[in-house]
């Protein structure tokens, strides 16, 4: 028996109809080792920047059966994706299943053919491949922990910062700055509705667009006298070529403006369809294709449209980074219209193979057509309209939705004369510049080389769980705490979130993976410089102050001037002469009682005092050292209800208790902070028979479910 290692369940079902007998198909469930939590023993600095790895407790089953099955197979194979991360895990299997010469094969697309040619063409594990992925884990885990733990003093307990993430948020900071300075100036719009001699209705503008009232007034008086006539029409003939097939960051940028989905949806739906051998492997930055693919396409061309809509293409990437080994996301079989289990993954499939079959078709040929109209005997600007018809659909046909708004014009002579039906004038203002939507963002930082296409997705999903950004619609909104956070940045550690540090650091992995860099060397020319800065801004001020509040909101206990400053829940007004006063206000004005003793000491720090407070979910008693001292007193009754009788399975000395947090309630150890363990659903008091973990309850189909997330009972109707 040959063993097959992969990292998804879903591509092992997917994989095993081609292999057949004899071989025997695994799933890692992704990664089986990771760097500890802590950062104390995460990485040996002094001796070379040696990550500690520590096994994913959750996936000791999964790594008991590979080594069992290991130890039986005649020769192991490790088949997980063509990427660092593919080949990293690959290597943390080897290392922890104990295989000395593992075979590693690697494959664009999960099709028959493709399996097959790669079990034909084995290799070792690729060393450097590996080691880049090594060197991004490390850095950005000594870069986050270190800028955190100063944020955490000098801004405010539980924030963070990261490598990739705070240029990110310096870029949206940086527009909305530039929103906030935009003075808005008024203008006019002046337009009106005009028909032909035969009937024919169209629409013109004034070309250029009065600043005062009296200038507008004047131009709409004389559009409305007229006579009009036709001043000149200009027509030209241009091609419109088809755009290169998808790569990661132009998927994300689409999905995100034709179907709404965010870059991490897009990506999720992507990896099921790869998984399910319907597309190429996602996470890549090259839009080449392979002959054979090439070729697949220029077929369904031909057979869909005719000869006459084929034109062969093939496409380089203008990144200096990018791998042409890889190919560009396209459809494994373009024969097939529609695929997909759900319907999310029919409209990415659809989107996918619209644009790679476009790819392979001739320019689209558009007739632009501008008609300039005047009025007769004034001294006013020409009116314009601008139109298009599409002379031949070429690569259209196969991507119609990129046709964009097309505006049909009459067909008319320069002299002729036009009739008013009706002329108006609009009031409207100077817009300052939009902020970035998700797909914007994404193109922002591929243009800065900032982060790699397979991290877009992750830098925009960790600024929305800081809380850094808020999502409205399509857009991101900066919050008071990303402000907060890239204010501190900028004004202390400007280099390290440049976009040239950022975007060398980047290069810097890239020469690591190609083997041209050395591992340790760069990690200390990095981290040394780095810890002398942040070791240098141990004494600055911590940042308290945002700003004045209004003047209208004075102070409830003193009538005293307020500021702004930020907690865990956002932004609030507080007394400006605090600790000496304790007045307090919501952002939106209304009072917040101030923090009252109740005369007893902390039981748990013993020095510090319990105070009544106001909290996200109402009044509750805490001890005046926060955030030193946790300690927070439950009310008995409260308590009573909130324990469930089972006992803590980590520590043994607890119970799990019902909490409530940022995303609802959840059950944790009653030993917190001494213990962490916790679970998201209320635990039944049973064990799970097939890992051993406690069982939590489950839903109205799905009563119970093991509370291990990498146990198969965790989902149970998903088990074979």
């Amino acid at each position: 028996m040959k063993l097959v290692i992969v990292e998804s369940p879903a591509k092992a079902k997917t994989i095993e109809k081609y292999l057949g007998k004899g071989f025997t198909v695994r799933a890692s469930v992704g990664h089986i080792r990771d760097l500890p939590k802590s950062n104390k023993d995460a990485v040996d600095v002094e001796g070379g920047f040696v990550p500690r790895y520590q096994l994913v407790k959750e996936k000791q089953h999964v790594i008991d059966e590979l080594h069992r099955m290991a130890e039986k197979a005649e020769e192991v194979i490790l088949a997980t994706d063509p990427d660092r991360e593919g080949e990293a895990i690959a290597w943390h299997l080897a290392e922890t299943i104990g295989l000395k010469k593992p075979k590693r094969i690697v494959f664009n697309e999960i099709t028959e053919r493709a399996v097959q040619e790669a079990l034909a063409n084995p290799r070792r594990i690729d060393d450097d491949l590996r080691r880049a992925q090594e060197a991004r884990r490390v850095l950005d885990r000594l870069f986050g922990y270190d800028l955190s733990g100063l944020v955490w003093k000098k801004v405010r307990y539980g924030l963070s910062a990261g490598r990739v993430q705070s240029p990110a948020l310096r870029i949206l900071m940086e527009k909305e700055r530039e929103i906030r300075a935009f003075i808005p100036e008024k203008f006019w719009v002046i337009s009106a509705d005009l028909k032909t001699a035969k009937g024919k209705k169209f629409g013109v503008t004034c070309v250029e667009e009065p600043k005062t009232e009296t200038e507008a007034k004047r131009i709409l008086s004389a559009a409305e006298a007229g006579p009009w006539k036709v001043a000149n029409v200009e027509e030209a003939e241009q091609s419109r070529a088809p755009r290169a097939p998808f790569t990661t960051s132009t998927l994300q940028q689409a999905a995100s403006t034709r179907l709404g989905f965010s870059p991490s949806r897009t990506m999720r739906t992507a990896q099921k369809l790869y998984e399910a051998g319907h597309i190429t492997y996602m996470r890549t930055d090259s839009p080449n294709l392979a002959q054979e693919a090439q070729a697949a396409l220029i077929a369904t061309v031909a057979s869909e449209f005719g000869k006459e809509y084929v034109s062969p293409r093939t496409y380089k990437t203008k990144s200096k980074t990018a791998q042409e080994a890889h190919e560009a996301v396209r459809p494994t079989n373009p024969k097939k219209h529609s695929v997909g289990a759900t319907d999310e993954q029919k409209k990415l499939y659809a989107l996918i193979r619209a644009r790679a079959v476009a790819s392979q078709m001739a320019d689209a040929r558009v007739m632009r057509t501008t008609i300039s109209a005047e009025i007769t005997g004034a001294s006013v600007p020409l009116f314009a309209a601008r139109g298009s018809r599409i002379m031949f659909e070429g690569w259209l046909k196969a991507d119609p939705a990129a046709r964009g708004e097309e505006v049909e014009l009459p067909k008319v002579a320069e002299g002729e004369s036009l009739h008013l039906i009706e002329a108006r004038s609009e009031e409207k203002e100077t817009q300052p510049p939009g902020r970035y939507s998700e797909a914007g963002l994404v193109k922002e930082l591929e243009r800065r080389g900032i982060g790699r296409p397979s991290t877009y997705a992750t830098i925009i999903k960790t600024l929305e769980d800081r809380g850094y950004v808020d999502k409205q619609g399509r857009t991101l909104l900066p919050t008071h705490t990303g402000d907060v956070v890239s204010t501190f940045l900028e004004n202390h550690f400007a280099e390290y979130i440049s976009d040239t540090f950022t975007a060398e650091m980047e290069n810097e992995l890239d020469e690591i993976a190609d083997g041209k860099r050395e591992y340790e060397k760069t990690l200390r020319n990095f981290y040394s410089p780095f810890t002398k800065a942040v070791k240098s801004k141990a004494k600055i001020e911590k940042l308290t102050n945002m700003g004045d509040a209004p003047a209208e909101f004075p102070c409830p206990l003193c009538g005293g001037p307020m500021v702004y400053k930020l907690s865990r829940s956002g932004r609030f007004m507080s007394c400006a002469k605090f600790p000496a006063c304790l007045g307090a206000r919501k952002e939106d004005g209304s009072e917040i009682a101030p923090p009252k003793e109740i005369g007893e000491a902390c039981p748990q720090c013993k020095d510090g005092k319990l105070i009544e407070r106001e909290g996200r979910f109402g009044r509750f008693i805490a001890c005046s050292n926060y955030p030193k001292c946790k300690f927070v007193k439950q009310d008995p009754a409260e308590e009573a209800r909130a324990k469930t009788g089972v006992a803590c399975p980590v520590c043994g000395k607890g119970e799990l208790t019902e909490r409530r947090g940022r995303f609802g309630l959840f059950y944790s150890c009653s030993n917190y902070p001494e213990c962490k363990y916790a679970i998201k659903a209320k635990p039944t008091g049973r064990t799970c028979p097939e890992c051993g973990s406690l069982m939590m309850e489950g839903t109205k189909t799905i009563p119970e479910r093991c509370s291990n997330r990498a146990c198969p009972n965790h989902n149970p109707h998903k088990k074979k």
